[in-house]
């Protein structure tokens, strides 16, 4: 199918009034997700899904997120086009390919050496020349190239993590979510400050526990 097919055309408008429909309003983060075809990150047997608002699952027992999620955790970044973010949970690429558009800097880590090689090869074929992938443990961020201005976690953690804290400048965001992974969890936003942290709680949200060590591929 060519990009300018009457049904993928179709399907993609559609999947832009579903974003805006769950809450993602902030025009950056639209234009950023309508510039990022979804289809290249679902593969296989799911991939003729990949317009529709749901999770699906990816390989190493992993889940691309709801594209909404996605839009709704991006937003809360409150990104400008000078920002350095760290992506702790690189899974399918998707998320880092969507803030490539709207910050200067992307680090993404996964703990699964295939998502990173996977994630990669997407990268490169759409020139995302600006993101940096590593198969790292993401609970222990990326301490080489801290500081970040912005902190996204997909993964859930019980509390944020104190290395990722330690890695967000004074004045930076961290979302996330957190609670426990067999039950409803929270997405919050972290904002450092010279004094400490302010938390906000932003919406229920359910995601893959974060954990440490590598990945068996």
């Amino acid at each position: 199918m060519s990009a300018l097919d009457p049904d993928i055309a179709e399907r993609k408008m559609q999947f832009l009034f579903a974003l805006r429909s769950k809450g993602v309003t902030d025009k950056a983060v639209l234009e950023a997700m309508e510039k990022v075809d979804r289809a290249p990150f679902v593969k296989g047997y799911f991939s003729d899904r990949a317009y529709e608002d749901m999770p699906l699952p990816i390989a190493c027992g992993q889940t691309i997120s709801q594209p909404s999620v996605v839009g709704r955790m991006t937003q809360a970044l409150r990104l400008s086009p000078r920002d350095t973010v760290l992506e702790i949970g690189t899974g399918s690429g998707y998320q880092a390919a969507i803030l490539s558009h709207l910050a200067r800097r992307v680090y993404t880590v996964d703990r699964h050496q295939r998502l990173v090689a996977e994630a990669n090869e997407i990268f490169r074929d759409l020139d995302m020349t600006n993101i940096t992938c590593r198969t790292v443990d993401g609970s222990y961020g990326l301490p080489g190239q801290a500081p970040f201005d912005r902190i996204i976690v997909t993964a859930a953690a019980e509390d944020p993590p104190g290395p990722l804290l330690a890695q967000l400048k004074i004045g930076g965001i961290m979302v996330l979510p957190v609670g426990q992974s067999d039950a409803v969890q929270s997405l919050i936003r972290v904002t450092r400050t010279d004094t400490g942290f302010d938390y906000d709680e932003l919406m229920p949200v359910r995601f893959v526990p974060l954990l440490e060590g590598l990945g068996r591929d």
